[in-house]
């Protein structure tokens, strides 16, 4: 990973005798290492100014809903998971901004004063590509101009960039991460969040084949956006905090017929034996059939989808994806390293999807 150095501050820093805050402004969608290095830069001034709390303003929804109705990009995180990466990333506070059409329609100045008398700001810290206000129409000069004249400092962080298992060097940005899940890339989006990827949602009841042919799924459905179609190697969190391996199914089930699109995590579960679909199913002990939050992490790509012939050559293949999802989870836990307070998978280059991205 290389971290390109930050400009210097637009406006330079002044005392703060009463402490105040330092502001980090975007929808931080994802939470990447991009977003964690505004958010570790903001810290580094705050101590630096004195100042009393880092206060990250995080749009939510997008205010694509309001400005692009026809081009909101696909979540990548819950507004309540983004408040907890932030806040583990070094910020003191997490606020969400509603794009209504009032704020949306402030001209920037106003915006920015109205920053100002609610937090009073010692410095801004953004990426050079912030835009703010009505129609976008203020960047960060317009940003360092207010902050000479309002009394408040800003910085300018470089974007970070990251290499994918490929060697190719990508910007961290919330629309590659939503790029590389597309392919399935999921190896290559954990490099560029600087964790493995999650999807959140409710455990909801599906066809229910899976139990008839030794292989029950819990279904999830989910407003995160789910990787391309395929199987993949993962992890699941349940209610009360257990973490079971996961074998993950992305897709249409092709062998069945037309089907819509859905999650499905074939748990490794200990109650169950091997995990090799031949225990009956059984509810998981503490939870209900259905209607219970789950996290599934996507930790490597297995295969893509695939239409079989006939329920036997479809069960071979599963039992041969459940023995590899468990190794790729094993050595995922054997092989992560915790740096900076955030854990950054190892990277298996094999049997990665690999095309190219924009």
């Amino acid at each position: 990973m290389t971290i390109v150095p930050e400009r210097p501050a637009v406006h330079p820093p002044a005392p703060a005798p009463d402490g105040g805050a330092v502001l980090t402004i975007g929808a931080f969608d994802g939470v990447h290492v991009g977003h964690q290095a505004l958010i570790h830069t903001a810290r580094a001034v705050a101590r630096e100014r004195g100042a009393g709390r880092v206060v990250a303003l995080v749009f939510d929804p997008s205010p694509a809903v309001l400005l692009a109705p026809m081009n909101v990009p696909s979540r990548l995180t819950s507004f309540e998971r983004r408040r907890e990466l932030l806040l583990a990333a070094g910020a003191d506070e997490v606020v969400r901004l509603e794009p209504t059409p009032e704020l949306l329609g402030l001209e920037a100045e106003t915006f920015i004063r109205r920053c100002v008398e609610q937090y009073r700001p010692v410095a801004f810290v953004e990426g050079p590509d912030f835009h703010f206000g009505r129609k976008r129409g203020g960047d960060v000069e317009t940003l360092g101009r207010l902050g000479a004249a309002m009394g408040f400092a800003v910085r300018v962080v470089e974007p970070v960039e990251v290499a994918l298992t490929n060697h190719q060097l990508v910007p961290a940005r919330s629309t590659v991460v939503r790029e590389l899940l597309g392919l399935g890339r999921v190896r290559d989006a954990a490099a560029v969040l600087g964790r493995f990827y999650e999807v959140e949602g409710t455990v909801v009841r599906g066809d229910q084949r899976g139990r008839t042919i030794g292989y029950p799924t819990a279904n999830v459905a989910s407003e995160c956006l789910a990787p391309g179609d395929g199987v993949y190697a993962g992890r699941a969190t349940l209610p009360d905090g257990r973490v079971l391996g996961a074998a993950i199914s992305v897709g249409t089930k092709p062998t069945f017929g037309v089907n819509q699109r859905a999650v499905e995590a074939f748990l490794l579960r200990p109650d169950l034996g091997d995990g090799s679909g031949a225990a009956a199913w059984s509810p998981i002990e503490g939870l209900s059939e259905y209607g219970w939050p789950i996290r599934l992490e996507f930790i490597g790509w297995v295969r893509e989808q695939v239409k079989f012939g006939g329920l036997p050559a479809l069960l071979a293949q599963m039992g041969r994806d459940i023995d590899r999802a468990r190794r790729m989870v094993d050595e995922a836990a054997d092989g992560t390293a915790a740096t900076g307070g955030t854990t950054v998978p190892a990277v298996n280059h094999r049997r990665e999807p690999r095309e190219a991205i924009a």
